[in-house]
């Protein structure tokens, strides 16, 4: 008996789902974001109602969940469909969205405003597009927000340090955009950020004034900073960030020598130098480093017998390990 207990709760579940209604505002939201949308998409979304209507199935990329007596739309992942166009402002309207995925699509323009209505977003997924113009401000009112994807658009301007309100985010993808100006310092007080990727971008200033707040990144684990036009040396301030195993700093002006400090970020795995400014010589504890497996250091000007650490590999551009 105990064991048909489950079942008759996921069959109740359904039911309730099945048998109420989808919420007016979500309807028509949905069905604004299906007229603007290519065939791709709309081939898959047949009837009226997105979460289905009992003869029909809830549409294609589409969750949603019973909120009191309605359904309401929690989940939308369009993606890799060819859409074309602006971003779809209806989907702002969708104010119980926890995940919006429309990555790998062909969407042009800026990021609305009206993003910081969602409230109750936790993953927004909008990289491979091909977005434009400047992150909007608005991008700091998704306090409940773990997972930004960004990456591989043409955003520009500086990066908002209204990011940095954002306490729940753990992972930040910008790389491969336009953006310009120093990153901003304040990201260092996310407590629990574990992912920061900025690289292949048009970014200025030195390391130091990123990590110059006390405490800063407590959880970082990777750091990417490659191609960009940073200066400056590596401080030995780095080492405070105890939990760091990638650090990624390819391709920039950064030059003086590699502080020994460096050697004591006890789970240190990759450390990329290669093509910088930098001289002298490799410090000694990095080769006795007992995690330390990847150190390039190509195109820089140390001492003769300096000697990379294993074989060097590209790092992939892509962040579809992080996906959750």
């Amino acid at each position: 008996m105990t064991r048909l207990l489950p079942l008759f709760f996921i069959f109740s579940l359904f039911f309730s789902l099945s048998s109420s209604k989808t919420l007016k505002r979500d309807v028509k939201a949905l069905n604004e974001i299906k007229a603007s949308l290519g065939w791709r998409v709309v081939y898959a979304w047949v009837g009226d109602d997105p979460c289905g209507d009992g003869n029909l199935p809830p549409w294609s990329g589409v969750t949603c969940s019973l909120q009191g007596d309605y359904r309401v739309v929690t989940e939308l992942e369009v993606y890799a469909v060819s859409i074309v166009g602006p971003f779809p402002i209806a989907v702002t309207n969708l104010l119980d969205l926890t995940r919006l995925d429309l990555h790998n699509n062909k969407l042009t323009g800026p990021i609305p405003p009206q993003i910081g209505r969602l409230k109750r977003l936790k993953i927004l997924n909008l990289r491979w597009n091909k977005l434009q113009d400047v992150l909007p401000a608005e991008i700091g009112e998704l306090k409940s927000l773990t997972h930004l994807y960004l990456s591989f658009n043409s955003l520009k301007g500086e990066i908002p340090k209204e990011l940095a309100t954002l306490p729940e985010l753990r992972y930040l993808y910008l790389h491969q955009n336009r953006f310009s100006g120093r990153i901003p310092a304040e990201l260092g007080t996310l407590q629990k950020l574990q992912h920061l990727d900025v690289g292949n971008n048009h970014l200025v200033g030195t390391i130091r004034q990123l990590i110059r707040i006390d405490g800063c990144f407590p959880s970082l684990r990777n750091l990417y900073l490659n191609d960009n036009y940073l200066t400056g040396g590596v401080p030995a301030e780095l080492a405070s960030l105890t939990n760091l195993e990638i650090l990624y700093l390819s391709n920039n002006k950064l030059s003086g020598v590699i502080p020994s400090e460096v050697a004591h970020l006890p789970r240190l795995t990759s450390l990329y130098l290669d093509h910088n400014q930098f001289a002298g010589r490799i410090p000694e504890a990095l080769y006795k480093h007992p995690f330390l497996k990847e150190m390039y250091i190509k195109g820089n000007s140390f001492r003769a017998g300096v000697n990379p650490i294993g074989v060097h590999t590209v790092l992939e551009l892509t962040d579809s390990e992080f996906l959750v």
